[in-house]
């Protein structure tokens, strides 16, 4: 078997791609078929950490014209990624391979405060290991929280799992003409103003010299072939 490309990454899941083609929620095939691809790219020999959105169950940014205070929403979107993970925590750990949740925030009775040994232990113990809650702070996506928690854990690169197989010149479901980039630059990224990451998480990435590989997640296995250096994505990347 050919070594993976990383020795340990830190994989980026939106929460929409979790409700399946359902509007709202989780979609149990969905959810299982994530799991077992992580299942399958931790067997590959790298050490997986994942972050997840929370947008199939609440998006914070869109209550502040309900009279919801920003940091309010954040707050209430946090909580949703903690449902997000314990959900993959147990389609993980139902398949045999160990899991371990830990949150940005207290609430020991849900799963354990995430710090940077806790991470380094379980990781060490073959766990995969979800991050819930995001930063812990509001006005933070879940991008930008998966880059903070890789430079933190020393992860060699961000897996962005979207809907796209990478970053484009423009939306391909718009416009059959775009073009999709082999490879940029964080700040090549940064100018051309992509919608695949926020503009804080391509900035910290370019601070921490952190590449980011943007890739579909739509195809069984995508995660595996970008770790053993076949997958089709875009590297971001000084």
């Amino acid at each position: 078997m050919d070594e993976p490309a990383y020795r340990r990454v830190v994989v980026k899941l939106s929460g929409e791609y979790l409700a399946g083609s359902q509007p709202f929620g989780i979609d149990q095939p969905t959810i299982d078929r994530i799991a077992g691809d992580l299942i399958a790219a931790r067997e590959l020999g790298t050490e997986i950490s994942v972050v997840v959105g929370g947008g199939n169950i609440f998006r914070g940014v869109e209550v502040s014209s309900r009279g919801v205070s920003r940091p309010t929403g954040d707050t209430m979107g946090m909580l949703a990624t903690v449902m997000n993970c314990l959900a993959l925590e147990a389609a993980i750990e139902r398949r045999g391979q160990p899991a371990r949740a830990l949150s940005a925030f207290v609430m020991p009775e849900v799963c354990e405060l995430f710090t940077r040994g806790a991470a380094h232990k379980y990781l060490a113990e073959g766990c995969i290991v979800l991050l819930a809650g995001g930063t812990g702070n509001p006005f933070f996506t879940t991008d930008t929280t998966a880059v903070l928690r890789a430079a933190e854990i020393g992860a060699q690169a961000v897996l962005k799992a979207t809907n796209v197989d990478g970053v484009y010149s423009s939306d391909p479901k718009k416009d059959p003409s775009a073009k999709r980039f082999e490879r940029l630059s964080h700040s090549q990224a940064l100018e051309g103003g992509y919608k695949v990451m926020d503009a804080t998480a391509f900035a910290l990435a370019r601070e921490t010299s952190l590449p980011i590989i943007v890739f579909s997640i739509a195809e069984p296995g995508s995660i595996g072939a970008i770790l053993r250096g076949v997958g089709r994505g875009t590297i971001v990347a000084s």
